[in-house]
């Protein structure tokens, strides 16, 4: 598996290959997203897989119509944001559960372990919360050996139950950020 490293020099094993295996043995074709530093390698892997599509969104809400309308049209669709844009989804998630269609949804977390920035911190420590209320069935993966499994378990239900369901990557694993990088 490959590793990569964080800002102090750690080694980390690189989960994005995980990530993008899962999606693609769940033959989903669409990819929709917010750029997010956390999910680059997995969304520049997705980019380079000829069977998958990224769209880039203005707003994580857009996504979900998106992977309404792939469903509808006979597609599998995965939504991948930062937790921060949780709170834009709110109401469209309730168009997820009232129409039963699936959505497999990764979320970087934000304003958990070692945030430096005050305004990750409310939404942060809410997006969870949300996203149960809403009807969305949570995996979390704090370690690295967890997200393939993690990932596999959220596109099954996503997929087989036609609702939505959700990776939430730890913010420990992703690594902090700092003002001054």
């Amino acid at each position: 598996m490959a590793m990569r490293r964080t800002a102090r020099g750690e080694s980390l094993r690189d989960w994005s290959n995980d990530i993008h295996g899962v999606l693609a043995a769940s033959n989903v074709s669409l990819i929709a997203t917010v750029p997010d530093a956390g999910l680059s390698r997995t969304l520049d892997l997705c980019r380079k897989d000829g069977k998958m599509h990224v769209v880039t969104l203005s707003s994580e809400q857009d996504g979900i119509g998106i992977l309404i309308g792939a469903w509808l049209g006979g597609k599998r669709a995965a939504l991948l944001m930062q937790s921060s844009g949780v709170g834009n989804c709110v109401n469209a998630f309730a168009t997820i559960a009232a129409c039963r269609t699936p959505c497999l949804m990764l979320v970087t977390m934000r304003g958990e372990w070692g945030e430096f920035n005050p305004w990750q911190v409310p939404m942060g420590q809410a997006a969870p919360k949300v996203m149960e209320i809403m009807g969305t069935v949570l995996h979390r993966a704090d370690r690295a050996e967890d997200v393939g499994s993690a990932m596999t378990a959220a596109a099954a239900i996503a997929f087989n139950s036609e609702r939505a369901a959700a990776v939430l990557i730890g913010q420990r694993l992703i690594g902090t950020k700092s003002f001054d990088k």
